[in-house]
């Protein structure tokens, strides 16, 4: 499946905006760790960077959504998706994404 073909699912997935806040907090969150980590030279950082990411976003597949997380079915595709809606989302910007993949968010 290419990219093109997995973005609508990833997308259908997190049609709850609160989803997609948690998500996006999750996102910063990881990255800013891992980066961290990197740059200090502390592996324990860049696990807990996973965990800040990943906790928020299987929490609200979980609580919210009641779907399972694209992660388990594609986890490289999956980490792309949450970038780019990220990006969309700080951009204000995902409500025309939804409408230009003819999907509706929440």
């Amino acid at each position: 499946m290419t990219f093109a073909e997995f973005w609508p699912r990833y997308l259908y997935a997190h049609r709850d905006p609160r989803t997609r806040a948690f998500h996006v907090a999750g996102t910063i969150a990881a990255t800013t760790m891992v980066l961290g980590a990197i740059a200090l030279r502390k592996p324990w950082l860049a696990a807990a960077g996973l965990a800040a990411g990943y906790g928020p976003a299987w929490y609200s597949h979980a609580a919210i959504e009641h779907n399972k997380p694209e992660t388990f079915r594609a986890p490289f595709a999956s980490l792309r998706g949450d970038y780019l809606m990220a990006y969309h989302v700080l951009r204000g910007s995902i409500d025309r994404e939804y409408a230009r993949i003819g999907k509706d968010s929440a």
